[in-house]
């Protein structure tokens, strides 16, 4: 075979295999990326340690209402009805619906906020067949603050931003439009959608993660369009409005020197950004960063005894003696907030409305 057939039919090969390998990654690609982001639903509150509305609806009653995100009708609830002292909006974390920050609520309530906390596409009461993506969190935040707008209950006080994870992610990068925020406050946040998933992906896949970036980024870009490629610290420097930036040193999910908007703060120029790096064993992870040391001492104290539960029943609890189980939890100690944490987040807000 001459010289020129040989290098034809590499050529060939080479094409067939990177047709043949794009092909595989996006299909990869897709599977593997919706399946990060289904839809979740309210879990069983009878089987949870978590507090749920029915502790706390007697002393803190709540307004429903609904607004559209896209397609799809979101759930929002208004605490603090008779509260002026500025509107707290909520922004959960993915897996969770704003009912999984009833202490964060309560502490904002009690402090003299009137709050707004939303469940975000795909999540507990509202409309969606799955989450669809990290970026979903950020559509879902602007449609709030534009059914805010709105809602003459609710649209003559100053607006404040308190997310945490999927939420922190959100609230970050909600200066990109066009909102009057007072003050935001983003704890365990990701700087951008494609940091995060790069993150996610190489504890997955390792280093094979990275020949299927392009692929990500272009599904990413098909799904929600420019929306897909913000960051926090473009947001953040674009407005001189104030910041609070908390993060757990051992987060195991949005890393601290990984894909966190801490790890870029060498590149932040807005003058009013404060940050907090959570350092203390025990709340300086991803999920228990709220948690007081009271709160996590009682938590391994009931998961050693469930966990004797479990293996005496062969790890099949029976659904009842699950239920009389988590019957005796005291959900409201399980749930106990960090107060020097919440309190510094309560200043920063009052300094917010103060300075505007």
């Amino acid at each position: 075979m001459k010289r020129g057939q040989w290098i034809k039919k590499i050529v060939i090969l080479i094409i067939s295999f990177i047709l043949i390998f794009s092909i595989v990654s996006i299909g990869v690609t897709k599977y593997v990326y919706d399946n990060q982001f289904p839809r979740y639903d309210r879990i069983d509150e009878t089987i949870s340690a978590k507090l749920r509305y029915t502790d706390l609806n007697k002393d803190y009653p709540r307004q429903e209402v609904s607004f559209k995100s896209g397609k799809n009708l979101l759930r929002g609830y208004i605490y603090g009805n008779d509260n002026t002292l500025g509107l707290v909006i909520v922004a959960h974390g993915l897996g969770g619906g704003a009912d999984s920050y009833l202490s964060q609520i309560k502490f904002f309530v009690d402090s003299g906020w009137k709050v707004f906390a939303f469940d975000s596409t795909g999540s507990y009461e509202s409309e969606g067949k799955s989450t669809k993506g990290f970026p979903q969190s950020i559509l879902d935040l602007n449609a709030a603050l534009s059914y805010v707008k709105t809602a003459d209950n609710l649209n003559m006080l100053p607006i404040l931003l308190f997310g945490h994870s999927w939420g922190g992610y959100a609230v970050a990068n909600a200066l990109h439009f066009e909102h009057n925020i007072k003050g935001v406050v983003t704890v365990s946040g990701a700087n951008s959608a494609m940091d995060m998933i790069s993150e996610q992906g190489e504890k997955m896949m390792g280093p094979f993660i990275y020949t299927q970036y392009p692929f990500l980024w272009i599904y990413q870009r098909m799904l929600f369009g420019d929306i897909a490629t913000l960051d926090a610290v473009e947001a953040i420097n674009k407005t001189d409005t104030p910041f609070l930036i908390i993060h757990g040193t051992e987060d195991d999910m949005v890393g601290y020197d990984r894909s966190s908007i801490i790890s870029n703060s060498d590149k932040l120029t807005n003058p009013n950004v404060e940050m907090i790096s959570v350092s203390e064993a025990g709340r300086n992870g991803h999920n228990n960063i709220f948690k007081s040391n009271e709160a996590s001492a009682y938590i391994k104290q009931i998961n050693l005894e469930y966990k004797k539960l479990y293996d005496f029943h062969d790890q099949n609890i029976p659904y009842d003696i699950n239920q009389a189980f988590y019957a005796n939890v005291d959900r409201h100690l399980v749930e106990a907030l960090d107060q020097t944490l919440m309190q510094t987040i309560n200043t920063f807000f009052i300094k917010c409305i103060s300075a505007n």
